[in-house]
């Protein structure tokens, strides 16, 4: 990295070390840009990621994405182009070099305005791939990302700058590395954005039995074609996606309720508790009743 962009990286570290009051997750006055902390290594956090863009600025995370592994510290960052139930760990942070980094989500019509409005070259038939990745962050982007988070502390000029920098930050993406794989969740008719489609329903009716055939509809595939594609854009099957939808969001159930596992089980889809708790430990490590006396206990 040159050294513009190191005094730019330790900028960065100073804006989002002191506009971040507690551990985990802050919003901030723009509504799209979460700054994060961890002071710690973490355990596993298991959550939908919405397609978003993540820079980190000191520290190191992991991310996981069926069996596959994503890291990513300074010099890096990390994009997720449709939701994806991944498992994120912070790996290395200690409490006086913590994990500091920013994230901004972004939706498909942001891109498809990027792509309406220059002559970027697209395809709508490029082959469906998988829908996160890790690039080496290049100076254009960061200088954009440096004056879109200046704009915290000036709150006036957010409501003007703030789309301008975020629809330059995501030009430079589409127009960098692995581009076309942010692309195509926009491009109308692409398998990725027949794909998406795909997991919006799964996501809307994640507690229903789930009907294949009904989905190869929505995506205008074959029910082959659809396993294929779906795998390759999320790692996984339509059904171990859906799994994975109930799974977490039992846990977030069990955590803020009262509600005993059987009943959470039904709540989220599952027939069986006895098949529910077997796919609970599977994913989770322990379980529910275990899982949850561990986690109140942090």
């Amino acid at each position: 990295m040159s050294e513009i962009n190191v005094s730019y990286l330790s900028e960065l570290i100073q804006i989002i070390d002191r506009n971040t009051s507690r551990e985990g997750v802050n919003e901030t006055s723009i509504n799209s840009l979460f700054f994060i902390r961890e002071s710690n290594i973490t355990d596993p956090k298991y959550r939908i990621y919405k397609p978003s863009l993540c820079i980190v600025v000191s520290g190191v995370k992991e991310l996981l994405l069926g069996n596959e592994s994503f890291k990513y510290g300074p010099g890096n960052f990390l994009v997720a182009s449709v939701d994806l139930p991944v498992t994120g760990q912070v790996i290395e942070a200690t409490p006086t070099t913590p994990y500091l980094a920013l994230k901004i989500e972004f939706n498909p019509n942001q891109i498809l305005e990027i792509l309406t409005d220059t002559e970027i070259p697209t395809n709508s038939k490029e082959n469906a791939k998988r829908a996160i990745f890790v690039n080496e962050l290049e100076g254009s982007i960061l200088d954009a990302v440096i004056r879109l988070a200046r704009l915290i502390d000036s709150p006036e000029d957010i409501p003007i700058l703030a789309p301008i920098f975020t629809k330059e930050i995501l030009y430079r993406v589409l127009r960098g590395h692995n581009g076309s794989i942010l692309q195509q969740i926009a491009i109308e008719g692409s398998t990725t954005n027949r794909i998406r489609e795909v997991i919006e329903q799964i996501k809307a009716n994640f507690y229903k039995s789930l009907r294949i055939e009904e989905l190869a509809e929505i995506a205008n595939m074959s029910v082959s074609s659809l396993h294929r594609h779906f795998k390759d854009v999320t790692a996984m099957s339509p059904l171990q996606f859906q799994k994975h939808l109930r799974l977490q969001e039992a846990r977030l159930l069990l955590l803020s309720e009262s509600s005993d596992a059987a009943e959470v089980a039904f709540r989220v889809g599952y027939e069986s508790p006895s098949q529910f708790s077997r796919e609970y430990s599977r994913l989770f490590g322990l379980p529910p009743k275990e899982d949850l006396k561990r986690l109140r206990a942090k």
